[in-house]
């Protein structure tokens, strides 16, 4: 790999504003005492939760868990039922939720008592999808985005009366691949838009990033959706595209012959892991 390589490193890498406040939120937690807990991995960055465990905030998956003296919920929300739960425990509770999270849970709620059979389109599996079925009532469907690309054979069959909320970090293509094809299936259609800003800029950045660039380095959690998605997002732009948690995994023989490297990240990636990647791929261009 000569010099002159050009790499660059979009300005949209890193942390949202939900995953900045709950991250925050989780490290002020921290110097309350001992006994500190997250529902779950509060983001899905490991780095991030081995930081967290050195300065004692631990995750665990139930809220039974012996001797919890503050419990923070993680930027994905949690669904309806646990949360009353919660209210009658006598330990405190830190909602770190991410708000566009917490608006789409609250629009998800609306489209049902509206009496709307409720789409929410994203990762069935993800815990923020979870949470959203807990909200919208008998009935609901959620589609992915391969049910959605499949169209209307590949749905369960909708009611007359629809509404649709939207995992926050799905690409806006797949909420307009499905709002136009429900139209010819749906006597009336209620749309709420819930995916984050966030994510619609970082795309587009992305897009823009992978046209002048030879290979593409997305940094952050194997288990990151919204990080998966940027990779997989690049590919389909026909982008060389590696998926790194770590600077640690990039390689040498992946520069060969190119002349631009471009670097993006998850939304629940870290700044010192977004720059420790980029000061390994210019170690390397020198």
């Amino acid at each position: 790999m000569g010099k002159g390589i050009r790499v660059i490193t979009a300005k949209r890498a890193g942390f949202c504003f939900g995953v900045k406040r709950a991250v925050d939120l989780a490290f002020e937690a921290a110097d309350s005492g001992t006994n500190v807990y997250t529902l779950g991995p509060i983001i899905h960055n490991p780095q991030v939760i081995t930081r967290l465990k050195n300065v004692g905030v631990r995750p665990t998956e139930n809220i039974h868990t012996r001797g919890i003296k503050k419990l923070i919920i993680r930027t994905h929300g949690i669904p309806r039922e646990l949360s009353e739960d919660l209210s009658r425990k006598n330990y405190a509770v830190v909602d770190a939720t991410c708000p566009f999270v917490k608006k789409a849970q609250q629009y998800a709620k609306l489209l049902k008592d509206k009496g709307y059979q409720v789409v929410i389109i994203g990762d069935a599996e993800h815990p923020e999808v979870r949470g959203l079925m807990s909200y919208a009532g008998d009935g609901a469907v959620v589609l992915g985005k391969e049910q959605v690309d499949g169209g209307p054979s590949a749905w369960p069959k909708l009611r007359s009366r629809v509404g649709v909320v939207v995992q926050t970090t799905q690409p806006v293509s797949v909420l307009e691949k499905f709002v136009h094809d429900a139209v010819a299936h749906a006597k009336e259609l209620k749309v709420f838009n819930t995916i984050c800003n966030s994510t619609a800029l970082r795309l587009k950045e992305t897009r823009q990033m992978a046209r002048q660039v030879d290979v593409m380095i997305v940094v952050g959690g194997r288990n990151s959706a919204n990080t998966t998605q940027l990779a997989d997002f690049c590919r389909s732009l026909q982008v060389p595209t590696y998926h790194i948690e770590t600077a640690d995994e990039i390689r040498a023989a992946w520069f060969q012959g190119v002349s631009s490297v471009g670097i993006t990240a998850g939304a629940s990636t870290p700044d010192w892991i977004i720059a420790e990647a980029e000061r390994a791929v210019r170690n390397i261009a020198q």
